[in-house]
């Protein structure tokens, strides 16, 4: 009786092992984190990089002014991001020319250190191409907005501006105030750090100044490749920005 048993036990054990062998076990796909990338106290977890412009934490804000003969300057996360939503407030004066670097790099084979990778554009000129993506050290512009005439109209100069990027896999898109603006595949950089540009300003004296509140960042799990997928944007550079 007992043999009889463990004979019908082993051959139960072994049907549930060969059932569950067939079965395709899923595990629950990771959560998207958010990651408060600025305290509103402090700097913590920022190195700044290139030129000496100024960056300083005042009333809840980033703010970044500038310094006569000096390159563009970046003040650089100290950690990686790869797909992540990048949301931000920023203030920026008429005359300075800023952006929000994503994907961004500083290695001793590239230039020296130079600053390089994607950069979403504020640009409060009459040019008015905040939003688009330039590919700053290195390509120049990969999707302006020379012939997206509701995207220019989005930014509103003298204002708080919100700035939304979405970067997943090889696609990098963007939203200023909400409105879409640049959609764009490009696969050169998969990673990097996100860093605030306050742009060089040659021999002038005055500073001119630009803020940054509110930046948070969301990580996102990495999407499986799909490598038939088509692009929806060029990646012809071009000189600029």
């Amino acid at each position: 009786m007992k043999r009889l048993a463990l004979a019908l036990f082993a051959a139960a054990l072994s049907q549930h092992a060969c059932s569950c062998t067939s079965r395709v076990i899923s595990c629950p796909a990771p959560e998207p984190t958010d990651i408060a990338l600025f305290s509103g106290q402090d700097l913590t977890g920022w190195i700044q990089r290139g030129g000496n412009a100024t960056y300083a934490v005042e009333d809840g804000c980033i703010v970044g002014r500038t310094a006569p003969n000096q390159p563009n300057s970046f003040l650089c996360t100290t950690g990686d991001y790869t797909d992540f939503v990048l949301t931000l407030e920023f203030k920026v004066d008429d005359a300075l020319n800023s952006g929000v670097q994503i994907r961004s790099r500083s290695t001793s084979d590239h230039e020296d250190g130079r600053v390089h990778g994607y950069q979403v554009e504020i640009d409060p000129s009459d040019r008015s191409w905040t939003g688009g993506i330039y590919d700053e050290g290195r390509r120049g512009w990969l999707d302006d907005l020379a012939d997206n005439e509701t995207a220019r109209a989005a930014f509103r100069r003298g204002e708080w501006n919100s700035m939304r990027v979405e970067a997943v896999g090889d696609r990098i898109r963007t939203w200023i105030n909400g409105v879409p603006c640049a959609d764009l595949r490009d696969d050169m950089t998969p990673s990097g750090f996100i860093a605030l540009q306050v742009h060089g300003v040659g021999s002038r004296t005055d500073p001119l100044e630009v803020r940054w509140r509110r930046i948070t960042l969301t990580h996102l799990p990495a999407e499986p490749a799909n490598p038939g997928a088509s692009p929806d944007a060029s990646t012809t550079p071009s000189n600029g920005g």
